[in-house]
Parts: C-alpha cells; sequence; structure tokens
C-alpha cells in the first residue's frame, strides 16, 4: 500500500500542473475567442480549442489495487491501529469523491464539443492528432472557422466556464487529496518502520 499512495502522489503533482496549464490554455482561448481580432488567431484558437476538450491527460487513476484487496477480502480488520484503518478509509473516500468529479467533468466536456461544433471545423482538428489521438501540435496556416452568431458565441463561453470552473475544483480537490496521501505516508512509515 506504501508504493501504491507513493505512486499516486507522483500522479497527483503531474494532473496539478497539467490541470493549472489547462486553465492557463482556457483562460487564452477564451480571450482570443471574444477579442475582435480573433480571425487573425485561428491557428492558436484551434489549438487551444481541442486541448480543453481533452480529459484523459487530466484524469487521476489511483493505484488502489492494495486498498481494493484489504476492503474485498476483509482484511482491514487485521489492521489493529485505528489511526492507520481511519487514514487509509478516509483516503479512499476522496478517491472515490474526486472519480465521481471526473464524470461531472466528461458531461461537461460533452456540452462543450456540442456548442464548439456550431464554430470549429472537424478537418481543422483530424490532422492535429496523431494515430493514438494524442495533440501533436496546431494546424498549419490561419484555418477559418464556422460562422456563428453572438448568441452562439456565449453559449459557447458559458460551457468554457463550466469547463474553467469543474478545472479549478478538481485540481482544489487534487491538492487536498495529496495532501491526505503524504499523511498517510507519514502514518505508514511510523507504524510500520518502513523507509
Amino acid at each position: 500500500m506504501f508504493n501504491d499512495v507513493k505512486a499516486d502522489t507522483a500522479n497527483l503533482v503531474r494532473i496539478i500542473n497539467a490541470r493549472t496549464v489547462k486553465e492557463h490554455v482556457i483562460d487564452s482561448l477564451s480571450y482570443l475567442m471574444n477579442n475582435d481580432s480573433s480571425k487573425y488567431f485561428t491557428k492558436q484558437i484551434y489549438f487551444y480549442a481541442i486541448n480543453i476538450a481533452r480529459t484523459l491527460p487530466y484524469r487521476f487513476v489511483p493505484n488502489d489495487g492494495t486498498i481494493q484487496q484489504l476492503k474485498n477480502s476483509g482484511a482491514f480488520r487485521l489492521i489493529r491501529k485505528r489511526t492507520v484503518v481511519d487514514s487509509i478509509s478516509k483516503y479512499d473516500v476522496n478517491v472515490r469523491n474526486l472519480l465521481g468529479q471526473w464524470m461531472v467533468e466528461e458531461g461537461l466536456i460533452e456540452h462543450y464539443r456540442d456548442a464548439a461544433a456550431k464554430m470549429f471545423d472537424a478537418l481543422v482538428f483530424d490532422p492535429m492528432l496523431d494515430e493514438n489521438v494524442a495533440v501533436i501540435g496546431p494546424p498549419q496556416g490561419n484555418p477559418s472557422m464556422q460562422p456563428y452568431t453572438n448568441r452562439e458565441l456565449y453559449e459557447w463561453n458559458y460551457r468554457v466556464y463550466g469547463i474553467k470552473a469543474i478545472n479549478r475544483a478538481n485540481r482544489r480537490d487534487l491538492r487536498s487529496l495529496l495532501h491526505q496521501a503524504n499523511n498517510l505516508l507519514v502514518i505508514l512509515k511510523e507504524e510500520y518502520h518502513l523507509e
């Protein structure tokens, strides 16, 4: 379990940093889309737009094999120290809550994609992805966007705001989980004399 939680901490730090960058991308995209000169920056707009619709690079997947084994086998009752059991349980509950938030984020991303379909040309996005569906870079030139109304831009802005808000909430909760993971590591080290 110690090694699982230690691996989680490295993953949490990576995702927190990635979500910080994502917020800057969201802010840059919003600024460019709501600027009178947006038609001159479509290369950057397309690049930012494809990146904020992605979720896998920002998703926390816990190394929870040991915790699940303890829960499923009933071995939790063999742990005598209440502080250890409480710390493990609290960590596990917060991991599950974070995974639930990810499902909410997926829904918001789907709504964003619906709004974006009225503004962006999917044929521009296609060559921006490699065979593993990873973004390889911005499009060539300064591609045109679909004609859209002010109402469609307002709807799109609202969807982007939702993504920004859930990104911030996830980052906050990831930081809290990182703090809990570090506390759990300290407790496990002290109780079981681990190095």
